[in-house]
């Protein structure tokens, strides 16, 4: 496990379990507000390609915005609530004073914020999550597609399901929809060239050992 700061503009592997393997999901409510605390908290300094959540811990396929890109999301938003223009000289002085939040310090604030409802909800104290959370670097692409494929086949792998595509949490359905998502739906089927082979990479059989610097903490 690594405590290292999520750097900008870097492609990782994000993923955690409950504190002493205890759930983090109880009841199904629990998903849905997860991920909206997710979109809150994440989206604005990361991209996401993958995820799944199951009862006792989650994955995501993520990578980090450059400072630049923060600021440019950030200032979209700004823009949209508050009807500012994005020319002239009170615009870019605005979006140059926008600080950029260090991805890391945005999990750990999900997860604070979701440790405080579940706790509230299930009368439960104390930490949630294990700390520090999991997080290693993706920097070859040829992991890409493996690690989309284990991310979303978790759910089998771990018995939750007898195939993964009934598993409901998790990006696989998202991505084959066409309704509007959060997730880099363009950049993964990039990836894979088109859906077909998607499709054909979820069905194939691989080595866990050719990812194994990605997934060696990942023993639920």
């Amino acid at each position: 496990m690594s405590s290292t700061s999520l750097q900008f503009d870097t492609y990782y592997h994000i993923y955690n379990r409950g504190n002493n393997r205890e759930n983090l999901f109880v009841e199904e409510r629990n998903y849905p507000y997860f991920m909206k605390l997710y979109t809150r908290h994440i989206l604005p300094v990361a991209e996401t390609f993958a995820y799944c959540l199951m009862p006792n811990h989650f994955h995501f396929l993520i990578r980090t915005r450059s400072e630049e890109e923060q600021r440019d999301y950030q200032f979209g938003s700004i823009s949209k609530n508050r009807s500012i223009s994005k020319s002239g000289i009170k615009s870019l002085s605005l979006k140059s004073s926008i600080d950029p939040r260090q991805p890391s310090r945005a999990f750990n604030n999900m997860f604070i914020a979701y440790t405080r409802a579940f706790n509230r909800a299930t009368g439960r104290t104390g930490v949630l999550f294990e700390r520090p959370f999991h997080r290693k670097p993706v920097t070859k692409d040829a992991y890409f597609h493996f690690l989309v494929v284990y991310i979303h086949k978790n759910p089998e792998k771990h018995g939750f399901v007898g195939d993964f595509r009934e598993w409901k949490w998790s990006s696989y359905t998202a991505l084959h929809s066409n309704q509007i998502t959060h997730l880099a739906r363009e950049a993964v089927f990039d990836w894979f060239g088109n859906l077909e082979t998607f499709d054909d990479y979820h069905m194939r059989s691989f080595e866990e050992g050719d990812i194994s610097h990605l997934i060696d903490d990942d023993k639920d």
